[in-house]
């Protein structure tokens, strides 16, 4: 048996298709930076997924056997994730304006992983792969109070689930909080190449504070 993020933090990974107000805590990534349509043929976003995998699986097959989490030696990799904005838009993303994406992909590591374990990772895979990794970077993101909700179907047709996620936090005192530091977030839970569109799952988190 490995610890899986997802089974072990199912108020994280697995909310209901209702939406839902939750406060995450402060969370170590693997990141990657980039802008523009995630789905151009030669997108910086599909590089950047790759990258991302390789210093993840990296670091994994370094540890497996060395530390325990929650009693397992071993963990699964968490789902990719990815935090999305548009420059003057304070509302989250405009989904028809695709081009005017900025991203930072992201990995979620365990927290025994340092900033001296990446480094390492970067060099190690860097050796291994004669690949450039220096875009990748370590991230800590305290994302705080948000309101989320389980996305059924097609990227495109999120607005639809954003639109039920806002209407909750209003109803409940709460007001959209996205600003230059938190950022509309998405949790990856189906791979789209595996999956019929109408079955992808996608966790839709935003940030949210108390009315004033």
């Amino acid at each position: 048996m490995a610890f899986d993020y997802k089974k072990e933090y199912k108020e994280f990974y697995m909310p209901k298709n209702k939406p839902n107000i939750v406060k995450i805590p402060k969370i170590n990534y693997i990141a990657v930076r980039g802008r523009g349509n995630p789905n151009d043929e030669n997108s910086e976003y599909k590089d950047s997924i790759g990258l991302l995998y390789a210093i993840a699986f990296t670091i994994k097959m370094s540890y497996n056997g060395a530390y325990k989490i929650n009693g397992y030696f071993e963990y699964v990799v968490p789902p990719l994730e990815g935090l999305w904005w548009q420059e003057s838009n304070i509302n989250g993303i405009d989904y028809e304006c695709k081009d005017k994406f900025e991203f930072i992909s992201i990995i979620r590591v365990p927290e025994f992983v340092t900033k001296k374990d990446f480094d390492w990772a970067i060099s190690e895979a860097t050796k291994k792969k004669k690949k450039d990794f220096s875009k990748v970077e370590f991230l800590s993101y305290d994302e705080g109070v948000c309101v989320q909700c389980m996305h059924i179907g097609a990227y495109d047709k999120e607005p639809e689930t954003i639109k039920l996620m806002h209407k909750y936090m209003t109803e409940n005192g709460y007001e959209l909080d996205i600003t230059d530091n938190r950022f509309h977030h998405e949790i990856y839970l189906s791979d789209p190449r595996r999956c019929k569109t109408h079955n992808l799952k996608t966790v839709i988190r935003h940030p949210i504070k108390k009315k004033e």
